[in-house]
């Protein structure tokens, strides 16, 4: 078996080697294949469920320029024409699950925006893409509409379109308060664009602004992420988000190391997590809490974040785009991940799948337990009503050598981590999966 990435081997590593350490899914994502498609077909076709979540995610992947660290599906080169193309094909892909037994009458508990860049597309194409979504499936009453921005794409008349459209949770990416360090990351967006569109936003009220950032970034210092976690709190978000910068394989920077042409360029993990731990600290000093490993949310804010609480309840959600990922009754499938074939596919009426996963009920408990641990504490109970199992017995000997380590509270009758056991979570994560899945390849 080839080496394992971080996601399925664990281990408190030291140093930021090339690899995938963000744990996003379970099980992981090598174990899908093209000869478990049929059962997408029977999920969808199966009877709709008289309970439970349904949530719509549409993949935007178009962006002005590429990130070095980033490792999304993005295109850079395309035109209005293709855009166009590719935002009817959305419309389709949508129109085809929503004609499923499965999804047919329906509800949607949120729709996610996500990318790629969504607000890289005009106000008149994303008026153009909800309603064509819409003539197939309402979300009128939908919890939570989430809509990812990049600071350069925004224009007032595109901020009032996006306000417009339903959306509660609006999420800047803006990553870092620092240009050099924007540009030397390959961020398309400067500072400059970030207080550019910072009064429009407040001016139109949303009902959640959303900050995201990256402790770790190529050049960050402890001065530099100071005064971004500062100049961040200054701009009053609803919440923020703070991820570890890592090095999945398919990055500019993860390729440059790969074929010898440069040494690892991001911090170690020692000091990622005490740069993050810094935000936190200071966000809660300011009136924050900690909401999971990455979020913390303004205590008077009603922030809320329906889509991942959902997806960790083990939700059924429709991916719709290039690539996308999706489960439906305990079936998790993946989309065509090349431009051509997408497009094509969902023009001629056929399915865009490509490869799938049916879970086993094991699979499908322990996956909710791998994913809500992020939360920093598990409920014991939920886990007994819902499926019957006691997650201090199924997971005894990996509790016990939390406890040592000192990464779990001892208290009884719950299960939450320390502040030192929350900045490693993902770390700790593949502790908990099934021992198949250890040390296999996570893409």
């Amino acid at each position: 078996m080839t080496k394992g990435d971080p996601a399925t081997t664990g281990g408190d590593a030291t140093t930021t080697e090339v690899g995938s350490v963000f744990v996003s899914n379970y099980p992981p994502y090598s174990f899908w294949g093209a000869d478990q498609t049929p059962h997408v077909r029977e999920a969808l076709a199966g009877p709709a469920p008289q309970d439970g979540l349904l949530g719509l995610y549409l993949h935007i992947p178009f962006c002005r320029k590429r990130c070095k660290f980033c490792y999304f599906k993005v295109y850079t080169d395309k035109n209005a024409k293709d855009v166009g193309r590719y935002l009817d094909a959305l419309g389709r892909e949508v129109e085809q699950y929503a004609a499923s037994p499965r999804v047919a009458g329906r509800p949607l508990e949120f729709v996610y925006f996500g990318g790629g860049t969504p607000s890289f597309i005009s106000a008149k194409q994303l008026r153009g893409l909800v309603s064509s979504v819409q003539a197939s499936i309402s979300w009128d009453g939908v919890r939570e509409v989430a809509f990812e921005c990049e600071p350069g794409t925004l224009t007032r008349p595109k901020l009032e379109a996006i306000r417009e459209i339903g959306v509660t949770r609006l999420s800047l990416g803006v990553e870092n308060l620092n240009d050099r360090i924007l540009e030397q990351n390959g961020r398309a967006h400067t500072t400059k664009e970030i207080d550019r569109v910072a009064p429009w936003i407040r001016d139109l009220d949303f009902e959640q602004v959303n900050l995201d950032l990256i402790a770790g970034m190529v050049g960050e210092t402890w001065e530099s992420w100071k005064t971004t976690v500062q100049k961040t709190l200054e701009m009053d978000p609803d919440s923020v988000t703070v991820y570890q910068m890592e090095l999945p394989y398919n990055t500019i920077y993860s390729k440059q190391v790969l074929d010898g042409k440069t040494a690892v360029p991001v911090a170690d993990w020692e000091l990622k997590r005490a740069w993050q731990d810094h935000a936190f600290e200071q966000f809660e000093a300011a009136g924050y809490e900690i909401s999971s490993a990455y979020t913390v949310v303004r205590r008077d804010s009603g922030a809320r974040f329906v889509y991942r609480d959902s997806v960790w309840q083990g939700c059924d959600l429709l991916g719709a785009g290039i690539a996308s990922f999706s489960h439906v009754d305990g079936v998790h499938f993946q989309n065509e991940p090349s431009w051509t074939p997408y497009l094509e596919r969902i023009e001629a009426g056929e399915s865009t799948v490509t490869r799938a996963y049916r879970t086993s009920e094991r699979e499908r408990w322990n996956r909710e337990a791998i994913l809500q641990l992020k939360l920093g504490r598990l409920d014991p109970a939920y886990f007994e009503r819902k499926f019957g199992i006691d997650l201090f017995e199924e997971f005894a000997p990996v509790l016990e050598q939390l406890k040592r380590d000192g990464m779990l509270d001892a208290g009884e009758g719950s299960i939450c981590l320390t502040r030192q056991g929350l900045l490693r979570v993902d770390s700790l994560l593949p502790a908990f999966y099934s021992a198949r899945y250890r040390g296999a390849r996570y893409t």
